[in-house]
């Protein structure tokens, strides 16, 4: 089937950091090395995969003993790859908009046009200590965010570009040359109030942690309303952890597995830090506000989107996600190459057959 804007997206989460995606000591056949993730990025462009997310961290926690930098990673990626767009993560602190504008602007026109960048305000306030970048208040990063996203349009889509803002200052900028066209997409994530209200404003892409079909409707239905108010359009992506069998059975029975291997300090320690960083939003929720032990053992709560299953129930559930305004589905896995591959074959045709047949279905309607 031919490529149709329509059609739900498909990421998934580049293994750059140690440790796999699950806080478990249930071996992971996935590698954190270049090699690796090349011939990955490979595997997911062949299966249908249209986005690869790489991860930011600066220091050792939670089973992620080494941490790849994420820009350098991507380019790595993207030179590996030709059709594949590769979201480099950026976290506004350590980097600053200028360079950052700069380094995205020059790899966009090396791949034409196919780095994106995914803005991250900060959860891990032992980071940003241990390399002695100030820690702000939960909404103060978001407005710093909001700022460092307006500052990157700014300097990409105007000449001698000047920016008061209470973070970052520019006088008469002009960078050239500028990204390829279109300009790389901007991505950010967060469920607090401030991260919706920021997405409904300036970013092109919203991503938020995974949930049941209800939850991640609410959040959907807020930031779009938001986002027509301010005369803007954000399209939405929703972290899920795919477990894709031959039967249920076995799906739930590596999931049990998981979280009956899951290491109980790591999971724990994760747990104190992000759902500290949301205790400090005004409304006293983010991101992890509501996750169990088990979610925990999972980094984006990717259990609760259930993508866990036959194939045909993971279609099926992709679909429910449309329906109520989901745009890419981003995607980790326990095996990253193999259930990558697995998902493509099985998974990706049945979610783009069950769209063309909707498709059908509306325009008999008409």
């Amino acid at each position: 089937m031919t490529a149709n804007h329509d059609q739900i997206k498909f990421a998934y989460w580049v293994p750059n950091v140690s440790g796999g995606l699950v806080i478990s000591k249930l071996e992971q056949r996935t590698g954190w090395d270049i090699d690796y993730n090349r011939r990955l990025a490979q595997i997911a462009e062949q299966a249908g995969f249209d986005y690869a997310l790489s991860q930011i961290r600066f220091t050792a926690g939670y089973g992620a003993e080494f941490q790849h930098e994420p820009v350098a990673f991507s380019h790595a990626l993207l030179a590996a790859t030709t059709k594949l767009k590769v979201i480099a993560a950026l976290l506004p602190g350590p980097w600053n908009p200028a360079v950052a504008a700069k380094q995205i602007a020059t790899i966009s026109q090396l791949t034409e046009g196919r780095v994106a960048v995914n803005i991250v305000s900060g959860w891990f306030r032992g980071e940003f200590t241990a390399i002695g970048e100030p820690w702000l208040d939960h909404d103060e990063r978001y407005r710093r965010s909001e700022e460092f996203i307006r500052s990157l349009r700014g300097i990409w889509t105007q000449d001698s570009f000047t920016f008061r803002g209470d973070f970052y200052r520019f006088s008469d900028y002009t960078l050239k040359p500028k990204p390829a066209q279109p300009l790389p997409e901007i991505f950010q994530g967060g469920s607090s109030r401030a991260a919706r209200d920021m997405a409904a404003r300036v970013s092109d892409w919203y991503f938020t942690n995974g949930n049941s079909v209800d939850e991640i409707k609410k959040q959907v239905d807020d930031i779009r309303a938001k986002a027509r108010a301010n005369n803007h359009s954000v399209r939405i992506g929703v972290n899920a952890f795919a477990i894709a069998r031959d039967s249920e059975v076995e799906a739930r029975s590596v999931l049990n597995e998981i979280i009956a291997k899951a290491d109980p300090e790591a999971v724990n320690a994760f747990g104190h830090e992000v759902k500290n960083a949301g205790k400090a939003s005004p409304e006293g929720q983010g991101n992890w506000a509501k996750s169990s032990f088990e979610d925990l053992v999972q980094y984006n709560d990717g259990f609760k989107t259930n993508l866990i299953g036959t194939p045909e129930q993971i279609a099926e559930r992709i679909i429910a996600l449309k329906k109520i305004g989901v745009d890419l589905v981003l995607l980790g896995f326990l095996h990253f190459q193999e259930e990558v591959e697995y998902f493509g074959r099985r998974v990706i045709p049945l979610v783009r057959a069950l769209e063309a047949d909707a498709a059908r279905h509306v325009q008999a309607a008409e």
